[in-house]
């Protein structure tokens, strides 16, 4: 059950970028700002279990940085990074099938490809399909900067998981991949409920 909220507490947003990390008994690391905020929301036990999606939201925003910085040193963006991958893991794909891959909007996928024929990394070409279409296509040079890239921050990455125990390592994948699983499951729930729920109205 949630406590008293009030609308001058900390959303999650706040504690994106800054944490106040301390250390447990058992040496394990919390962010004791957002365990002091969620205890008082959902109460000591409710707030350990919910402190590991913050943890993993910080996580994915300084995965965010940590990636972004790099690529920007090769003129990218961390989602033209992507878009890159995308073409080279699957080939020539209409900019719609793109956009729904990568999860953003069509327009936003436009954005992205706009710059980059200029560069000679990813030319438009007709799709054979439909000619009201085109294609997003990785020209030898753009596949050679993707490889070079992502091995380069695959090494970067290992630097920062070198001494970490490779059994802490396998549970964190672990619980990320079966969060993601029941997340997904529980969205199609939702979303099945949803539209039952409309074709009854």
């Amino acid at each position: 059950m949630l406590k008293g909220f009030t609308m001058n507490q900390p959303t999650m947003k706040d504690f994106t970028d800054e944490a106040d990390v301390c250390a447990d008994d058992t040496g394990r690391l919390y962010d004791g700002r957002l365990r002091a905020v969620l205890e008082e929301l959902v109460g000591a036990e409710s707030a350990r279990r919910l402190e590991t999606f913050a943890a993993i939201r910080w996580l994915h925003s300084h995965t965010h940085r940590f990636m972004e910085r790099w690529v920007d040193k090769h003129g990218l963006s961390e989602g033209r990074m992507q878009l890159l991958m995308a073409l080279h893991h699957r080939g020539d794909q209409p900019l719609g099938i793109l956009a729904e891959r990568l999860h953003v909007s069509p327009r936003n996928i436009t954005g992205l490809v706009d710059p980059l024929p200029a560069s000679g990394l990813v030319p438009r070409v007709p799709d054979p399909e439909d000619r009201r279409s085109v294609r997003a296509h990785l020209t030898r040079q753009g596949g050679a900067l993707v490889e070079r890239v992502w091995k380069e921050f695959m090494q970067r990455s290992l630097v920062l998981l070198e001494d970490l125990p490779q059994e802490d390592l396998d549970v964190v994948r672990d619980i990320c991949l079966r969060l993601i699983q029941r997340i997904e499951s529980r969205l199609t729930q939702e979303a099945t409920a949803t539209s039952t729920q409309r074709s009854r109205t």
